[in-house]
């Protein structure tokens, strides 16, 4: 049986997630210690109202999914030096400042169940807090000594920014598409993903070939995370962090319903889509479309493509590499995205 030929194999990862979390970090524990101490060191200030924020922050670091892709993808080719630790460092701190900033736009007062910082403080700070991990963010960026990432870093946030905007501008169409969805997604998530991958790699010597597969690789999985986390939004038997059809109050019609829509080309429910997408639904009219979206297979669609997406990941992983055990946690990375109840 392949790795991604039975879905029983990620509901089995399911049961053991933390276990299987500490399997994947274990090769490269020690590169995560000397990681979190600087990105802790980077969020000290003298500013007391700042750093009221920022120790919230260092509260909910949560996984650590996009440094450990740094590193792994470091380890994959070579070893993990400073500026590959620095680099760790930057995209966290941007990927962190984007979380930010998308609370104050989105008008969200909670981030997987604990307050947001615009909910802690207000609008104006939350936005101040942002504009200094972006700036943190540069300067770990410049400190790898590279200018290619320095170079990446600053076109990731310009194409962070994009797919937020794409994602608005798409709440005032009257149909929806595919294709329109995983253009945000690509930007919004893989986008980081993959220069995460690609910046491990090239900091760790990598050649062409072996940046190309691991960008490659990057994007495959943040594509997948994307994918699982709108997924997570229909699941009613785990603690998310977020109730179930919660992406549809804040007029997001993600995957699942897009396909439930385009296979029925039922207009009542797309009238009804287009409604929820404007934020004019009312609670009642947000699970009617959240059922239909169950009945009409848009969980199943989801996770196929989801699942196809996984095996070309863990097919970048498939040709000679210099660290077996490291393509082993980085198949190993996979299963977790696609298998996480969280």
């Amino acid at each position: 049986m392949g790795l991604f030929e039975d879905n029983f194999v990620f509901l089995h990862w399911n049961c053991e997630k933390m276990d299987k979390l500490a399997e994947i970090r274990q090769p490269i524990e020690a590169e995560l210690k000397a990681y979190r101490r600087i990105f802790e060191e980077t969020l000290q200030t003298e500013n007391p109202l700042l750093q009221l924020a920022l120790n919230h922050l260092l509260q909910r670091q949560g996984k650590m999914m996009r440094p450990m892709l740094v590193l792994l993808a470091a380890r994959y080719v070579g070893q993990v030096g400073q500026e590959v630790l620095h680099a760790a460092v930057a995209l966290e701190l941007l990927h962190t400042a984007s979380l930010v900033h998308d609370d104050v736009v989105d008008e969200s007062d909670r981030r997987r169940g604990q307050k947001s910082v615009n909910a802690l403080l207000n609008n104006q700070a939350a936005v101040l807090v942002g504009d200094f991990l972006l700036s943190k963010a540069l300067y770990h960026s410049a400190a790898t000594g590279s200018n290619r990432v320095v170079t990446w870093v600053s076109e990731l946030g310009q194409t962070l920014s994009d797919g937020e905007l794409l994602q608005l501008a798409n709440l005032d169409k009257t149909s929806v598409s595919e294709d329109d969805f995983y253009e945000v997604i690509r930007k919004k998530t893989a986008s980081l993903f993959e220069t995460c991958a690609k910046a491990g790699a090239m900091l760790a010597g990598g050649g062409e070939e072996e940046i190309r597969r691991m960008a490659e690789y990057g994007q495959m999985v943040g594509l997948c995370f994307q994918m699982r986390d709108d997924l997570l939004d229909y699941d009613n038997q785990h603690d998310t962090g977020k109730p179930s059809g919660n992406d549809m109050k804040e007029g997001k019609l993600t995957l699942p319903v897009i396909h439930a829509l385009l296979s029925t080309n039922d207009a009542a429910m797309m009238d009804l889509a287009i409604k929820v997408r404007r934020g004019e639904a009312s609670d009642e009219e947000v699970t009617r479309l959240v059922t239909f979206t169950h009945e009409q297979g848009g969980i199943e669609y989801t996770e196929k493509n989801m699942y196809n997406l996984a095996r070309q990941a863990a097919a970048m992983l498939t040709q000679e590499n210099r660290n077996p055990d490291i393509a082993e946690s980085l198949l190993s990375y996979v299963q977790f995205v696609v298998g996480r109840a969280l």
